[in-house]
């Protein structure tokens, strides 16, 4: 079992829908807390799983616990910047879950920063996304996206979505599971949103 596991036809092939919640502590961002909602294809063998063992707490732990593992060896699928310098993340999550919504499965995580990114030096910027754009992974608005209260006032956020040009979506329409886009091609960056943080 894999989080992103090609399906037939043109990219993408699955579509997961984020919402993003940031950690601040002591005017420092800390973390995200992630949650995606994967569609319901994506979500069919989870689920299929987890109904053959009649949900049993254990089953769910140990697909969350692989689900975690392939998302950790990609960095995420996310990347964050300050004032234009990638930020690393923490070694592991250990705060995190998977579980059913409906039809479709859902997972939950803080994606930890390793060392606290003050908000008042910097400016922020996320984004989530699949290089080979296999999965579609995007913020449905931006209300998916949370500020704490106590910050509300001296931060705002904004969400950016690209609008590629008809070449490029013509290309990503084009391929198959047989026929990738070269590994120089980015394509999944070149479809992802942005997330700007900025604090007074």
């Amino acid at each position: 079992m894999c989080l992103i596991s090609p399906l037939a036809g043109a990219h993408p092939h699955s579509f997961i829908d984020l919402d993003a919640s940031l950690v601040i502590e002591n005017k420092s961002l800390t973390g995200i807390k992630m949650i995606w909602e994967m569609d319901e294809l994506t979500s069919a063998e989870l689920l299929l799983d987890a109904s053959m063992a009649k949900d049993n707490p254990n089953v769910w732990q140990s697909m969350a616990d692989e689900l975690i593992e392939n998302t950790r060896n990609q960095l995420y699928f996310t990347e964050v910047r300050a004032n234009g310098r990638l930020v690393e993340f923490a070694e592991k999550t250990n705060n995190y879950s998977l579980h059913r919504h409906g039809n479709k499965a859902v997972l939950t995580f803080v994606l930890p920063m390793a060392k606290p990114i003050p908000l008042a030096k910097n400016a922020v910027v996320i984004s989530t996304y699949e290089q080979s754009y296999y999965v579609d992974m995007r913020y449905p608005s931006e209300k998916s996206i949370h500020l704490p209260t106590n910050v509300a006032e001296i931060c705002s956020i904004k969400l950016n979505t690209p609008k590629p040009s008809s070449s490029l979506l013509d290309y990503a329409r084009s391929l198959d599971k047989n026929n990738s886009p070269g590994e120089d091609m980015m394509l999944g960056s070149k479809f992802a949103q942005t997330i700007t943080l900025t604090c007074q």
